[in-house]
């Protein structure tokens, strides 16, 4: 990690230098004026067109980063599921298994991405005639339109609240593990946490003057007669496309760092745990995952660096990630090199953050002495 530190920076210094050498313009000051372009995709801000250049890069930020923070998520349970049932003794399960990690691990992830956009989400109903669920939950080539929270006034001081509350049940629950650990027995030191951190969070709720109100979707035609969804959580098409694009086709090279970490374990363990009328499930979750860990997470941390690198590809189908501000701004304004190389130390930040947290917890779940 440190070395990889080291090295990007030297990379930097010596890139600085031949920029400096070739009297290129690396100023910044262009961002403080007006991007002169809006969003169709935001996420936790209210942007305008008439905000400065840095805002429209840090929307493009915010908007990467859920892209890759859901991304993880999703493709760690994905790639866990099927590297699972690649050893399955179900012939169906682990076939069916196979064929999809071979299948998409060796098509090209930009191909994949454009086909969930054009011959899959582009196809869906048309706004006017979006599938209605309960007049809750809207489908249609336009966005999935879902139920949603909106904040009130007071969610600042509950969310500070319940902050504190998740500390002080994490306390109590390391206290009462130490404690069972001199006294023995059973202290339920994880309910008592959850219970604490469930009282504290629905208390304040109420007391707060519930900081948080359902937001539904409704469909509404506006003065100039277009028919459009209204309000709750709206998630674009560009936006499902690109997230399932790297979600399944990231989710085959896990599969397969899952199965082999798993068929790295002496057979024997397996062979215990069922000695000990363990079942299939908590053999998994008990015994085999816990140690395979250990051979699992260095190159699954790689995956989740090429997730991230390569959510860059979302501009091909035009959501608004750091690629795609960029490229808009490099149109409209010029400055190419200034922007390359803050895209170049955005992604590098990004990488380097998911490293010291993949290896803080590397660290933590290797065997005492290695």
């Amino acid at each position: 990690m440190i070395q990889a530190a080291i090295a990007a920076g030297a990379g930097l210094i010596v890139f600085y230098l031949v920029v400096k050498a070739l009297d290129l313009d690396l100023g910044y000051g262009f961002l403080s004026g007006p991007a002169g372009f809006n969003f169709s995709n935001q996420w936790l801000t209210n942007y305008d067109s008439n905000d400065s250049r840095l805002g429209a890069y840090g929307v493009g930020i915010l908007n990467t980063v859920r892209l890759v923070a859901i991304g993880i998520v999703m493709t760690t349970v994905l790639g866990v599921l099927a590297g699972i049932a690649r050893l399955s003794d179900n012939w169906l399960v682990s076939r069916v298994a196979m064929v999809y990690v071979e299948t998409i691990r060796n098509t090209p992830l930009l191909i994949q991405i454009v086909i969930w956009y054009t011959v899959v989400l582009l196809q869906l109903p048309r706004i006017a005639e979006a599938i209605n669920v309960f007049d809750v939950f809207y489908l249609s080539n336009r966005a999935l339109a879902l139920p949603y929270v909106s904040t009130g006034g007071n969610f600042g001081p509950w969310l500070i609240i319940v902050v504190v509350g998740a500390v002080a049940a994490i306390v109590l629950r390391s206290w009462l593990r130490r404690r069972e650990e001199r006294a023995g027995g059973t202290q339920h030191a994880t309910a008592w946490a959850l219970a604490l951190f469930a009282v504290v969070s629905v208390v304040t709720f109420f007391l707060t003057g519930t900081p948080l109100e359902p937001d539904t979707p409704s469909l509404e035609i506006s003065e100039v007669g277009l028919l459009s969804i209204i309000g709750g959580l709206q998630v674009s098409p560009e936006f499902a496309a690109v997230l399932l694009g790297l979600v399944i086709y990231t989710g085959a090279f896990i599969a397969e760092i899952v199965r082999s970490g798993i068929q790295a374990l002496p057979r024997g363990q397996d062979e215990a745990a069922a000695a000990l009328g363990l079942s299939g499930y908590q053999r998994m979750t008990l015994i085999i995952l816990p140690q395979a860990l250990r051979v699992i997470i260095p190159p699954l941390t790689n995956q989740y660096l090429n997730l991230t690198k390569n959510s860059s590809l979302a501009v091909a189908i035009a959501y608004p990630e750091i690629i795609w501000v960029g490229k808009t701004m490099i149109n409209n304004i010029g400055h190419a090199v200034p922007l390359f190389v803050l895209i170049f130390a955005t992604y590098l930040s990004l990488s380097l953050a998911i490293s010291v947290v993949m290896n803080t917890f590397n660290r933590r779940v290797q065997l005492a002495g290695r």
